[in-house]
């Protein structure tokens, strides 16, 4: 447990009853001079015990209900969560065994009392497909309905293109404006164009959906959009920020179809240099939208004219010259190679990473993963959107005007000093200056990221330094952004799928027209939206991830017993963790590396054998086979082969 006087272990008989996440007063043991082991990290810690619980963090939980006359006995999903819940089956005879049930909570826990508490949802079966899901959902708490006003204004809403025209937008419907969007998205928040202006530069437009437009602030839509503050990306569905009137047609642009946008337009100078940049509402048609797999393949016929052309047939893409598109995405993908390459040149940090993307069939059965890296195409939308994000940011900054910044700290000193012992290991490090390192300084961590490219240690050592960063958050406070070598930088190309970038649409929106709508109102609250964001950003993520984990497991069920190449990605007092290459993580137990004793040196990231010296090591491959996997607790347990 993290205190202001530092982490504390407290044992499960010294939790009073307390829950995970629960704020507590807690009192040390014998005054600090006891220490234990955190499970699962071997870590010494003071040990504590729980006074009193000062504040519940959750009065409903998710579980397994199970019948035990004349109880109903809800055993929660939660594993941190060590108390079961009693009800009384009578008021509950229709529940079968094993259903999936959410129970609000009424008596808590004691030294002599069981916690207490009445089933308020069923939410299915456990075998049914989208029950793990479900109880995701349920865990996190995430809003899956809109309100009946929201609802009504979403389906009232309308592009009215001569009316945004009356209203001053700027007329594009004739620029060369299209999409490039994952294959499976459903929404279209941008779209990008690109013009020569002179022999030397380049017109960059990034077109954003004019969702402001439409949610202004204090609506129901707004309200319920704030609440959730981002949509969250499952493995077999959508929860969306906005209605889907909105996100998924007034809002997206859709090809052949007029829309209301944001525009910002860049100046480029043959450098990729931005020169100056203009920001206006615009009515514009997009001309095409094109999947990145698409696009890549555009890109890789490079001035092939009937490569380009033989594609665009194949896809059926009316009205399309080849030879333009083809060009305008050949231009668009050097000018974010330069502007890559200037980034690094600040010190920004390009971490090379793989997403994995359960594919599931039309049951909603996992039949494979796909693993997603970074292309010529994906960079292409990745550089123009930082573009906008940083032209609009230092708009607002230069008028003095409020901004809901996107920052991000460079990591701390410790963090990067204990990754040190590691990296010596490897005969390049020796290049690289590790005090400059461990004092953060961007170009001495881009120059590990870079050193170690194309190795065997690639994995471990992006990982390592992955790990040693601080999170990016949301602030009305100007700061720079580390990743990114940012001085300032905003989130401002999403406002479908994420609230802070319509709060900046809004900001910029009252500098431009001068004409503020409830402007004070929503200045007041930016500490707040920043903060409530960060959080529910971090939320939706967590969820993320553990529905892929889900598919996971349930996908290597169809494994077990089967061999593997491995990745050491974790050591602990009980084990080690391992990583396969489809990206599926799971655990091998301490009993199952030998019958020896194994040692834990927590600063190399390493167990050593007593007996034999047998070393196994953060970053190393080795041999395993499957042999659990365990869907309720998200798990897969190997061991090794012989």
């Amino acid at each position: 447990m993290q205190t202001a006087e530092g982490e504390y272990f407290i044992p499960h008989k010294k939790m009073r009853g307390a829950f995970p996440d629960d704020i507590v007063e807690i009192a040390p043991v014998n005054d600090g001079g006891r220490y234990g082991r955190t499970p699962g990290k071997g870590e010494r810690k003071r040990v504590a015990r729980v006074v009193r619980v000062v504040e519940r963090a959750h009065d409903q939980l998710v579980g397994y209900f199970h019948r035990a006359e004349p109880f109903g006995v809800v055993e929660p999903v939660d594993p941190r969560v060590q108390h079961d819940i009693f009800t009384q089956l009578a008021e509950h005879p229709e529940i079968p065994d094993g259903a999936v049930v959410r129970v609000s909570i009424t008596t808590w826990p004691d030294r002599n009392t069981a916690a207490t508490g009445t089933v308020v949802e069923v939410i299915g079966d456990e075998d049914d497909e989208r029950v793990p899901i479900d109880l995701i959902v349920a865990r996190h708490k995430l809003e899956t309905s809109f309100s009946e006003a929201a609802m009504a204004q979403a389906d009232a809403a309308e592009v009215d293109a001569e009316g945004a025209l009356a209203e001053g937008y700027r007329d594009l419907r004739d620029r060369f404006i299209f999409t490039i969007d994952p294959a499976d998205a459903r929404d279209f928040d941008d779209a990008v164009s690109v013009e020569p202006i002179k022999p030397d530069s380049w017109r960059v437009g990034v077109h954003i959906a004019d969702v402001s437009h439409y949610v202004p602030w204090g609506s129901a839509i707004d309200l319920d959009a704030r609440k959730r503050a981002t949509s969250t990306y499952l493995v077999d569905r959508v929860i969306p920020m906005l209605p889907e009137k909105l996100s998924n047609d007034v809002c997206s642009l859709r090809p052949d179809e007029e829309r209301r946008t944001m525009t910002v337009d860049m100046v480029v100078d043959k450098r990729g240099k931005v020169v100056s940049a203009e920001a206006y509402p615009a009515l514009i048609r997009s001309r095409a939208r094109l999947t990145y797999d698409e696009a890549q393949q555009l890109l890789n016929a490079g001035s092939e004219t009937d490569a380009g052309n033989e594609f665009l047939q194949s896809k059926r893409i009316p009205d399309i010259d080849s030879t333009e598109l083809q060009s305008r995405i050949l231009r668009l993908s050097r000018i974010a190679k330069q502007r890559e390459a200037l980034r690094r040149e600040a010190g920004g940090l390009d971490f090379d990473t793989v997403e994995a993307k359960v594919r599931l069939d039309a049951e909603g059965h996992p039949t494979g993963i796909d693993l997603r890296e970074k292309t010529d195409a994906t960079q292409l939308i990745e550089e123009a959107m930082i573009m906008a994000n940083e032209a609009v940011a230092r708009m607002l900054r230069d008028a003095g005007f409020p901004c809901l910044y996107r920052v991000h700290e460079k990591p701390a000193h410790d963090s990067l000093e204990g990754l040190v012992p590691v990296l010596q290991e490897f005969d390049w490090f020796k290049r690289v200056d590790a005090a400059r390192f461990m004092a953060g300084n961007p170009h001495a961590v881009g120059a590990v990221l870079d050193a170690c490219k194309n190795r065997p240690e690639a994995a471990l050592v992006t990982t390592l330094v992955l790990r040693s960063m601080k999170r990016a958050v949301y602030s009305p406070d100007l700061s720079e952004h580390y990743g990114l070598a940012s001085s300032a930088y905003a989130h401002f190309t999403s406002p479908i799928r994420r609230y802070p970038d319509l709060v900046v649409h809004r900001m910029l929106r009252a500098l431009l027209t001068k004409r503020p709508e409830k402007f004070d109102q929503e200045v007041a609250n930016l500490a707040f939206l920043a903060e409530h964001s960060s959080e529910m950003e971090r939320v939706a993520e967590q969820a993320a991830r553990e529905s892929q984990e889900v598919k996971i497991v349930e996908l290597m069920e169809e494994h077990i017993g089967e061999t593997f190449s491995a990745l050491i990605s974790g050591v602990a007092t009980f084990g080690l963790f391992v990583r396969l290459d489809n990206t599926a993580e799971g655990v091998v137990e301490m009993a199952d590396l030998g019958h020896e004793y194994f040692i834990l040196d927590p600063v190399r990231h390493m167990l050593t054998g007593s007996d034999t010296g047998k070393q196994f090591r953060l970053g190393r491959r080795i041999a395993v086979r499957l042999v659990e996997a365990d869907r309720r607790t998200r798990q897969l347990r190997f061991r090794l082969t012989k």
